[in-house]
């Protein structure tokens, strides 16, 4: 099964792609719906539907709970920026608000040229969790989906904790939609790749990462409780602008492709952020 959120008629709606079209579960969030698969399913073929139109695809959780990434999680990732692979995971914070779609553009911002790119597979967390051991993590998984976790290098460089030049507006996007475990198969036979215009960056596999997915889910819910629509981004492979000589930023035009087996890809240009001033309700979601 395939859960997406989309536009319609000027409304953000949840529902589940099959046969090559949308089936409307209406207008309650796709986190509401991922804790009731039974239900959806019981009830899908009774539902209108649409064809499948990937422009009118948003990121499946429009705006989560918690964006949690994992630092140096792919040995080669590690090695190319010149560290040692951790010993203990190391997370860092993407703001909700840099949530975005899987198609459209991603903001080059007005105080840095240093924008990078991070394929990584997203793991979208379906039911409450709290001290889940490794041998049950997996019982808690939605699904799986494509993330750049775009990343700020100079203000990710700042400070310790990273959570600046990870959390600019827009550096998040996720999608297209979320592939549920039975219909995605083994996680580690999943090569993740990034493309710049064209040509190939990273080219790693799921089965690569340090720390696995029911590792991660285990050391995060024992400080707190992982909640639907929660999102994971598990670490990417070598290859991110940085580490080449000289560093390979991404600029305004480029486009970025990532892409995942079995799950599909995602495509943005860079533009420039428009710095426009905000004070009060933007009206953005």
């Amino acid at each position: 099964m395939k859960w997406v959120s989309f536009e319609a008629d000027g409304a953000i709606r949840s529902g589940v792609v099959a046969e090559g079209r949308v089936f409307d579960l209406g207008d309650a969030p796709l986190a509401y719906w991922l804790e009731r698969p039974e239900e959806v399913i019981t009830s899908l073929r009774t539902r209108p539907s649409q064809p499948l139109d990937m422009k009118a695809l948003r990121q499946p959780i429009i705006r989560p709970g918690k964006i949690l990434g994992i630092g140096l999680n792919y040995r080669d990732h590690a090695e190319e920026t010149g560290r040692q692979p951790p010993a203990v995971q190391t997370w860092f914070v993407k703001q909700s608000t840099a949530a975005n779609r899987p198609y459209g553009t991603i903001d080059m911002p007005k105080v840095s040229d240093k924008l990078d790119y991070e394929a990584e597979l997203v793991v979208v967390i379906g039911r409450h969790g709290r001290h889940v051991p490794k041998e049950r993590a997996l019982e808690i998984v939605a699904g799986f989906t494509c993330g750049n976790d775009v990343s700020v290098r100079d203000w990710q460089r700042a400070t310790p904790t990273m959570n600046m030049g990870k959390g600019f507006d827009t550096h998040a996007p996720f999608g297209p939609w979320i592939v549920t475990p039975d219909e995605l198969g083994p996680i580690a036979d999943l090569g993740v790749r990034s493309f710049v215009n064209g040509e190939l960056r990273q080219d790693g596999r799921a089965g690569d990462m340090i720390f696995g997915i029911a590792e991660q889910i285990a050391h995060l819910s024992t400080a707190f409780t992982l909640e639907p629509g929660d999102i994971l981004f598990t670490g990417t492979p070598a290859g991110v602008g940085a580490a080449f000589d000289p560093p390979k930023f991404v600029r305004t035009g480029d486009v970025v492709r990532i892409e995942i087996d079995g799950i599909g890809e995602m495509v943005h240009t860079i533009v420039d952020e428009d710095g426009q001033v905000i004070i009060g309700k933007s009206g953005a979601t």
